[in-house]
């Protein structure tokens, strides 16, 4: 059982991670120049497969994209959700 809880704490570790990498991600479009970097093309290499899987849904609105948005509030929501179940 304690294998489980450290699965289950290594996952929950690894997402807000992952979270992390989105909320730099979505702090490189302020500056311009960070995402021509070589810092800014491992970032999109990182997310940009998570993104894509957000494309069909519409989440811009104006000139506001919301797609970073969606995909930190889903990863909070499966984090919550392994908390309860284990």
């Amino acid at each position: 059982m304690m294998i489980l809880y450290y699965i289950v704490y290594g996952i929950y570790r690894l997402i807000t991670i992952y979270i992390w990498i989105l909320v730099i991600y979505a702090l490189m479009s302020w500056l311009p120049g960070l995402s021509q970097s070589r810092f800014g093309y491992w970032v999109n290499r990182l997310v940009q497969p998570y993104l894509r899987l957000f494309d069909k849904i519409p989440t811009r609105f104006g000139v506001f994209d919301f797609q970073v948005f969606l995909a930190v509030f889903l990863l909070i929501l499966v984090q919550r959700l392994l908390l309860l179940i284990f």
